[in-house]
């Protein structure tokens, strides 16, 4: 009876010990949450009040400079927002380029300070322009001879006009002045960016 007992006490051992390694497993198994940090940060973005992306340019914004009534020969520069800039920015950049067309550069504002979000309508077209404050503007040779931006020129074709605003790892790009071109601005802005968000629009 008592050799019993021992044999049926092994078994309730071996069969508990048995038992062990499937629970543990089983608990191990259960996946925890991934860890994603960045999953709750927003992503930059860049917009436009004056049209959505991939959308048609209005005519106020092409290049035809001049002013008047003729909303085709106002050459305003586009209004543009953004959001979702790395923490890091310490400035911004913004390059327009015509992409089918060599990916001609029509526009380089730089030097735009870190508080901002935003670019009204009509920037003025010179070198520091009154808004914002401390920015700074290339000149620009080619269809017009003009500090800031210069809209799209394609009267006889559709193109495609991409706008990309940079955000930089610097307060300002102290390389570039009043005579640096826009490729080398570009390659300046290039070279400091730490993120860059864009649009296109049709004209």
């Amino acid at each position: 009876m008592r050799s019993a007992r021992i044999a049926l006490c092994a078994l309730l051992i071996t069969g508990a010990v048995g038992l062990s390694p499937t629970t543990a497993s089983a608990t191990s198994s259960t996946p925890s949450p991934p860890s994603t940090p960045s999953a709750n940060r927003s992503a930059f973005t860049l917009s436009s009040t004056a049209f959505a992306d991939g959308g048609v340019i209005p005519k106020v914004h092409e290049c035809t400079s001049g002013g008047g009534s003729d909303p085709g020969k106002r050459n305003e520069s586009l209004p543009l927002t953004w959001a979702g800039a790395p923490t890091a920015a310490k400035s911004y950049a913004i390059v327009m380029r015509d992409l089918d067309n060599a990916n001609l550069i029509h526009w380089v504002i730089y030097d735009i300070p870190a508080s901002a979000t935003s670019l009204p309508q009509n920037v003025d077209h010179a070198y520091r322009p009154s808004t914002p404050a401390g920015a700074r503007q290339v000149y620009y040779r080619g269809s017009a001879s003009l500090y800031g931006y210069q809209g799209p020129c394609s009267p006889s074709t559709v193109n495609t006009y991409e706008f990309v605003v940079h955000a930089l790892n610097q307060p300002s790009l102290s390389s570039l002045n009043s005579n640096s071109s826009t490729r080398t601005a570009a390659r300046e802005i290039a070279a400091a960016t730490i993120g860059s968000a864009r649009i296109t629009g049709e004209s």
